[in-house]
């Protein structure tokens, strides 16, 4: 198949999950063309990323006038098709929070996608997010009759399934993709049950290839490693607050970066963590790798998730798993057996959970671990993912 994806920006540090799934999808023969409304503000260490940002065409930097000239042409060639589009464009900026003048943009973004489908004869758009990427997808394929699909990750979907229109884009899509059961539980929520039978369940995957025998457990005292964007849902403060009320010797790494890094600094300081506490800032894939191997076991203290690559990675790795019990997580990492899980938003219970693991003996560490690899490596190949995806796509 020749397939069109449809992104908002792109590529991004923390989604190295789509740049996975668009090369498995190529490996198997498909050729995927990116379509991105605009680059990403962050800067791009990873080398991948650097290679996909050169592959991608961004929208938005085709200027004003080429996407004016791509409005005008969609209209002088089918005007009906135009304005109903129109109307779907205007009805879904009326329930949004961004409003009918961003959604004018929108239709101005899908003229120009389904323009450069129909030129490179792509048989099948993909969105990822049901935000504004599910927009300018549904949009093409109102113009074009080209079909399409999404993949909701959450939880940002799912803080404003309204405003968001879930519920006419799952109706209008080929199928719409959930990332874990509970997931397209959710999307249920917001679909009517007639659509329920096209919402699917796709993994996210892993190359397992990049993950041979996991690294030795290191000696000495217990580290962890904590993976995610510097904002409220990942739960980074609440971390440092348990880090701060564990009484055995631990050191916690935090690598990423986002607006809450002064706050996360400051509070630092405040518990005097210093010297417990490493920033990396973003890094590459190899470095990410590099920190998992010198760790004992990964943290994820989130709020709101989707289902977090990072576990996955930790999990392939061979390291247990210390994280909150919300949104897929649960579906992947089993408590006691390959990590422990614990209500979000609790320090204290995130500190005893911190305590196990330094308590643990490095076999039993290992033997989590080793469970852990197993489950993901069984659940989330990028392989067989992405062959699903392109089933669904097929269908």
């Amino acid at each position: 198949m020749k397939i069109g994806y449809i992104l908002n920006t792109y590529p991004q540090p923390s989604q190295s999950f789509i740049r996975r799934e668009i090369r498995a999808l190529e490996a198997q023969g498909h050729e995927v063309l990116r379509f991105a409304m605009r680059p990403s503000a962050e800067k791009l260490v990873d080398a991948q990323d650097l290679s996909e940002a050169a592959k991608t065409e961004y929208v938005l930097s085709e200027g004003g006038a080429t996407l004016a000239r791509s409005v005008w042409e969609t209209l002088r060639q089918d005007a009906s098709g135009w304005a109903e589009t129109l109307q779907a464009a205007w009805r879904l900026g009326a329930a949004s929070e961004v409003g009918r003048l961003r959604h004018l943009i929108y239709l101005a973004e899908a003229c120009f996608v389904a323009q450069r489908a129909r030129a490179e004869g792509i048989t099948h758009l993909h969105a990822h997010f049901g935000t504004n990427a599910a927009t300018v997808a549904m949009l093409a394929h109102m113009l074009g009759d080209l079909p399409y699909s999404f993949t909701v990750h959450g939880p940002e979907e799912f803080d404003s399934p309204r405003a968001l229109s879930l519920g006419t884009k799952i109706h209008h899509a080929a199928f719409t993709v959930a990332i874990s059961q509970f997931g397209r539980s959710q999307l249920c929520r917001w679909a009517a049950p007639v659509d329920w039978a096209r919402i699917k369940v796709v993994h996210c995957g892993i190359e397992p290839a990049r993950f041979p025998a996991p690294a030795p457990f290191p000696k000495g005292p217990r580290r962890v490693v904590a993976i995610g964007r510097f904002v409220e849902q990942k739960g980074q403060l609440a971390l440092i607050e348990a880090l701060a009320q564990a009484t055995a010797p631990l050191h916690l790494t935090l690598i990423g970066d986002g607006e809450m890094r002064p706050m996360i600094e400051a509070r630092i300081k405040s518990l005097r963590l210093a010297e417990r506490v490493t920033l990396t800032g973003w890094v590459d894939e190899a470095r990410v790798k590099a920190e998992l191997d010198n760790a004992h076991a990964l943290v994820m203290p989130s709020f709101a998730e989707g289902l977090p690559m990072v576990v996955m990675e930790a999990m392939a790795a061979g390291r247990p798993i210390i994280s909150t019990l919300i949104a897929g997580t649960p579906e992947l990492v089993q408590d006691g057996t390959s990590g422990w899980l614990v209500p979000a938003g609790d320090a204290d219970a995130l500190a005893q959970a911190l305590e196990k693991l330094v308590k643990a003996p490095l076999a039993k560490l290992e033997k989590m671990g080793a469970a852990a690899r197993e489950r993901v490596l069984a659940r989330h190949d990028v392989a067989i993912e992405a062959a699903k995806l392109a089933d669904h796509m097929r269908g």
